[in-house]
């Protein structure tokens, strides 16, 4: 990348647009921009084939003014301390924003993970593990890592074994990672959290009737054209919410391309399995090829949604973008200049360390779990069933007339754990969405400056309140 480009440089700019709304001495702000430490290491593993191959991982704990530390690992092969610092920021602005009690961190190994077997995976992440841990950069008070690019709830569950080897006195080792699987601890509902919360938040702008009229659209999701790059975790997810709620799914990117169907719209389920099928998304029946990934991107659509990696549009291809609404589910997918030209031409730009903050969100309750050993509705839901039945009866008592038992059971039934996360999860995007849309009337600002504004703010109140800074 272009020293013009570097993540973290992006990120800069736009804590420096949003600073001086803030009341802080320039010492304190300086003290929140930059990163607290970043941890480079490099280890020997031994391939299938015996050769050996020399591994380069990163750890960046960019703010400790909460603890522990929280951020994903991601195996990608462009991984760099650069992109490790800035999505580590991230976080931490991220975490504020949402009020999750965690300081920002951000993990990555410089691979591709299709290159490798599972077992050579398994290798690499196990020591990995290892080099964290011989530093103090993992544990459950003190950094929290999870999924993000190239890794998932195996990576997680591999990671967790070995930390718990390595302390297998402490109580609550469970918690040193989240997006672990159900047996190893984790969460219902932590696999779609990311998209679900994108989908949440986009649903709240789309319901803000005079924002929707300055972009010449109406209010809501259903009928709105959609296209999204990127059919991972957070892409698949964010396309299948959307497309629940009546919109319609015209484009889809991935890697190997992207396809395009304005009138009947794609089915993303089918899509994925002619994947599964044929090894790409492309010649999808009913679909048109498009000469590549990036094409998607310049579709006439009003919603698009970034959900692969970052700097996909940027001021070479920013003047063809043709949506009115950028929704980011990917962490910085538009470079600051593409950003203030966007603005320009007034596209509602939904940002990334707001939109995609549910995998953080359901990740700290993933945590809460761990630390308290219960399953959220464990204690209550039978009792809350109950009272329900008490109710229902008492009508039925009073009206003389009685309930179908399929009626009866659908109404009466108590909050298990998915019922209860995805509620948390969806208080804190609307919340999170009003108070930034708040500050952006207030202070006159896009939303992405006013989301840096509201984080920097919580932040500096945090160590106000310490008696660290005045």
């Amino acid at each position: 990348m272009p020293p013009h480009q570097r993540f973290f440089e992006q990120v800069s700019r736009y804590f420096d647009k949003a600073a001086p709304y803030t009341p802080y001495p320039k010492g304190l702000l300086e003290h929140i921009k930059y990163c607290n430490s970043v941890y480079h290491v490099a280890f020997p593993v031994r391939r299938d084939d015996g050769t050996v191959r020399v591994i380069h991982g990163w750890r960046a704990q960019h703010s400790t003014h909460r603890m522990p530390t929280k951020g994903g690992i991601r195996y990608a092969p462009q991984a760099n301390e650069d992109e490790v610092t800035a999505l580590a920021a991230l976080m931490t602005y991220k975490c504020a924003i949402v009020d999750v009690p965690f300081g920002g961190a951000k993990g990555a190994v410089k691979i591709d993970a299709s290159e490798f077997s599972e077992g050579e995976l398994e290798r690499i992440t196990r020591r990995f593990t290892f080099e964290l841990a011989s530093k103090n950069f993992i544990g459950p008070g003190v950094d929290v890592p999870a999924p993000d690019y190239g890794t998932g709830p195996r990576e997680m569950a591999w990671i967790v074994d070995t930390y718990m080897a390595l302390e297998p006195k402490a109580i609550d080792g469970l918690g040193c990672v989240t997006g672990k699987p159900l047996a190893q601890g984790g969460i219902r509902g932590r696999l779609e959290a990311t998209g679900l919360g994108v989908f949440f938040g986009v649903r709240e702008a789309c319901d803000v009737a005079t924002d929707m009229s300055d972009r010449g659209l109406t209010p809501g999701l259903a009928g709105k054209t959609v296209v999204v790059q990127g059919l991972g975790n957070v892409g698949y997810h964010t396309a299948k919410f959307f497309q629940e709620a009546g919109a319609v799914l015209i484009g889809l990117a991935e890697r190997e391309g992207a396809i395009h169907a304005p009138k009947g719209g794609l089915d993303v389920d089918a899509v994925v399995e002619h994947r599964g099928k044929t090894g790409s998304i492309l010649n999808f029946p009913g679909a048109t090829n498009l000469p590549s990934s990036d094409d998607a991107l310049t579709l006439e659509c009003d919603i698009l949604a970034p959900c692969a990696l970052e700097s996909q549009i940027t001021i070479d291809n920013v003047d063809r973008v043709r949506a009115r609404i950028i929704a980011e589910g990917a962490n910085g997918p538009v470079t600051a200049d593409a950003n203030e030209r966007l603005l320009e031409r007034n596209v509602l730009v939904l940002p990334d360390l707001y939109l995609n903050a549910g995998g953080v969100t359901v990740s700290y309750f993933e945590w809460i779990k761990n630390l308290s050993h219960v399953r959220f509705g464990r204690m209550g839901k039978r009792f809350e069933e109950a009272s329900n039945r008490k109710i229902l009866r008492a009508v039925e008592a009073l009206t003389a007339q009685s309930f179908p038992a399929d009626v009866l059971a659908n109404v009466s039934v108590g909050a298990g754990e998915r019922d209860l996360v995805n509620s948390g999860l969806e208080d804190t995007m609307v919340q999170g969405y009003h108070e930034i849309r708040e500050l952006a009337l207030r202070h006159a600002v896009d939303l992405r400056t006013a989301a840096y504004i509201s984080a920097i703010d919580k932040i500096g109140r945090t160590y106000a309140d310490r008696g660290i800074f005045p």
